[in-house]
């Protein structure tokens, strides 16, 4: 049994070794099967098996690779997987899919047009700051699929030309936050340092001002951490580990300069939160990294656990006529920290339904036009079950899963933080989003 998926192991690039860990794994679930629903990974590793009479040692490298293809890292499998550490048997899917994309990077496996799009997706600070500043003639583009411009830019940039893609603020979340004028706290209730990521910071900076204007109401001290950049998920999800972690080198030790200011650390998006929480250590293991990863929280997970500690702590109590619905996006599920944006709403005193299903993006999976087809498949399958509910209002921590929910079904889904401060009545923010 090999189970290496230490990347600082010297065997976790040795492609022998990986395919012999790649048949183990796959004997395993071929045996268990129930991940079969899942992603197309698993129907396609168990249709393989099957067609050699039960033979797993059978499989070719090729027939691998095209399981590794089709996985888009959602770990739900993880999560309902009943064989993972301490268990015997040490499965870890998605971890396993992740060293193939490294083996892959390591040994310039990866074609020409694959390292074109992997660099226009991963950049996401230069890309992002490039955008944000002529987000006026960016956003007409990426807000309007299979136009003539979006099929050239797929036959050059590999981002499929079929998705709707996030588009910009007017100016960066650092910027409006360093611009505005914060409410006066006298007593705070906890400090809070808020990590946007390049979500917030270029494309969605109206949700940082709602995290900011919320936390703030209930007398929680916000501030920016200084010198952090892209959390990095890009790079890791396409196999380079090297740039990965150069990346969370840089900011764990940003982050753990705030840790041990006192304050806590507040990322929007759950891909981000996931990686700073369960990657950061594993890539650039120690003590710093150990700290950042204990106090780091999605917005709605640190207010929901401040108000079961202090009982005095209220939100206020809203009456909305119809159901909320709230999608758990898969990076909150794979956190295993509770549907907290879910319990935040309720506190306010909404009922809610809850649709658990993957939106098909994953970090920045569902944008390559080799993975369109299949994503928008999983978007459509998500979108329906939402479109069941017949309610107007829907709400998910996850921007890159709000985004592709409102290209199949033409609804603006909300950040659970931004209805809440809608709702307790809180000021509107200068306008952020770009036109």
């Amino acid at each position: 049994m090999t189970t290496i998926y230490d990347p600082n192991d010297p065997t976790y690039y040795d492609e022998t070794d990986l395919r012999e860990e790649l048949g183990r794994v796959f004997e395993l679930c071929h045996g268990c099967r129930m991940c079969f629903n899942y992603c197309d990974s698993f129907p396609m590793l168990f249709n393989f098996v099957d067609s050699k009479d039960q033979q797993h040692a059978d499989l070719t490298a090729s027939e691998q690779d095209a399981v590794v293809d089709a996985c888009f890292g959602c770990k739900i499998c993880y999560v309902k997987c009943p064989y993972i550490p301490p268990h015997e048997w040490a499965l870890d899917f998605p971890r396993l899919m992740l060293r193939a994309q490294a083996v892959r990077t390591a040994e310039h496996q990866r074609d020409l047009r694959a390292r074109v799009t992997d660099q226009v997706l991963a950049r996401t600070d230069l890309v992002g700051s490039i955008n944000q500043s002529i987000s006026g003639l960016v956003n007409p583009v990426v807000a309007r699929p299979n136009t003539p411009i979006r099929r050239v830019m797929e036959r050059v940039a590999g981002v499929s030309s079929q998705r709707l893609l996030p588009t910009y603020g007017k100016v960066r979340f650092s910027r409006w936050f360093k611009d505005r004028l914060p409410r006066f706290i006298a007593t705070p209730r906890a400090k809070a340092a808020i990590f946007p990521t390049c979500f917030i910071e270029y494309m969605s900076p109206e949700i940082g001002a709602d995290v900011t204007t919320v936390f703030e109401s209930q007398d929680i001290v916000c501030s920016l951490p200084e010198g952090v950049k892209c959390c990095g998920a890009p790079w890791l999800h396409q196999g380079n580990v090297a740039e990965f972690t150069r990346q969370a080198r840089a900011n764990v030790e940003r982050l753990d300069e705030v840790v041990r200011q006192g304050k806590d650390i507040i990322v929007a998006q759950p891909t981000c939160a996931y990686v700073v929480k369960r990657d950061y250590p594993i890539y650039v293991p120690g003590e710093q990294a150990d700290r950042v990863s204990e106090h780091t929280f999605d917005p709605s997970e640190y207010l929901v656990n401040l108000m079961r500690k202090d009982r005095s702590m209220s939100l206020g109590s809203v009456t909305v006529d119809e159901e909320v619905v709230f999608h758990a996006a898969c990076h909150t599920q794979a956190q295993n920290v509770g549907l907290k944006g879910r319990d935040l709403l309720k506190k306010l005193g909404l009922k809610v339904r809850v649709v658990a299903k993957c939106s098909g993006i994953d970090g920045t999976w569902g944008y390559r036009r080799e993975n369109a087809t299949s994503s928008r498949k999983m978007t459509q399958s998500l979108a329906d079950q939402i479109a069941k509910t017949h309610s107007t209002t829907v709400v998910g921590d996850c921007h890159l899963a709000n985004t592709a929910i409102d290209e199949a079904l033409g609804v603006r889904v909300e950040h659970p933080i931004s209805l809440a401060r809608r709702l307790m009545g809180l000021e509107n923010q200068p306008p952020l989003k770009g036109q």
